[in-house]
């Protein structure tokens, strides 16, 4: 048996997330369709670093296939690119070690979210326009606040009896880019809609709504108030699966730009 390592980046709108599901259509349920015309009656196991949401996009997925086969990792991946659709793309496929897991041995996983602060006739599906004029350098510093080990309960649909909800996030950051605001969490793991419900109170921190001290109480009193202020799917992306030896990314240089330069304006 070999086992491969696979990096895919996918535009998740038309899906129901990555997870195989039944009479639901889903990123990893697309792949699993062209592994099973390529290979056959071959059996093999096919996992992810981890689930995105409906509507969740990813910059980067780690998943790992074991099966047995003679194929290289370039055949594999244009074999199984032949297959996708458009919005779903093997970007490589390299030998992995034996014993490697994409979602086991991942340490921890970074998302962004994008923020747009005009209206975009390109850039729907991958942000979240908000008419509002936000406070970044309050939305800066209430991120601090998520540093660290904490219980996540508040900001998840977990309902895991007896489980711990504590995440330890090691770093929430803000960078702006001409009409983009763009928020990268990085985190041990994440629960179920947790970054979309930090996202949501870190806007209505800018807007006004919440303070420092508000969310210092979200992260000490279990409360389902924040629920309603989850952030729509489309702006967020799994950017990076951590494994061992492997460096946090400095500066947000990843993100999708779909909010072109309006240099035009000025020869108008």
């Amino acid at each position: 048996m070999a086992r491969f390592k696979f990096y895919i980046e996918y535009e998740g709108t038309r899906y129901s997330g990555w997870q195989i599901q039944k009479n639901a259509k889903t990123i990893q349920g697309k792949i699993d369709e062209a592994l099973k015309t390529i290979f056959k009656n071959k059996e093999y196991e096919f996992y992810g670093s981890g689930r995105t949401d409906s509507g969740v996009h990813a910059l980067c997925q780690v998943a790992h296939l074991e099966i047995n086969t003679n194929f290289s990792p370039e055949m594999i991946r244009m074999k199984i690119n032949d297959l996708l659709p458009y919005d779903i793309n093997i970007i490589s496929v390299e030998k992995a070690k034996p014993n490697f897991h994409a979602r086991h041995h991942a340490e921890k996983r970074s998302y962004i979210y994008q923020i747009s602060k005009r209206r975009t006739a390109f850039g729907k599906n991958f942000v979240w326009w908000i008419k509002d004029k936000l406070d970044v350098e309050i939305m800066k510093k209430a991120c601090n606040e998520f540093i660290g080990m904490h219980d996540f309960s508040s900001f998840s649909n977990d309902d895991i009896s007896g489980k711990s909800q504590k995440v330890l996030i090691s770093d929430v950051s803000i960078t702006v880019r001409g009409d983009l605001i763009v928020i990268r969490i990085i985190g041990s793991h994440f629960l179920w809609k947790m970054v979309r419900r930090i996202i949501g109170v870190l806007v209505e921190t800018g807007r006004g709504n919440f303070s420092i001290k508000d969310i210092k109480n979200f992260l000490k009193i279990s409360s389902t108030d924040i629920a309603k202020f989850t952030a729509p799917p489309s702006g967020l992306f799994l950017e990076k699966a951590y494994y061992e030896g492997e460096s946090e990314i400095d500066g947000i240089d990843s993100f999708i730009t779909v909010l072109p330069e309006q240099e035009y304006k000025k020869k108008l």
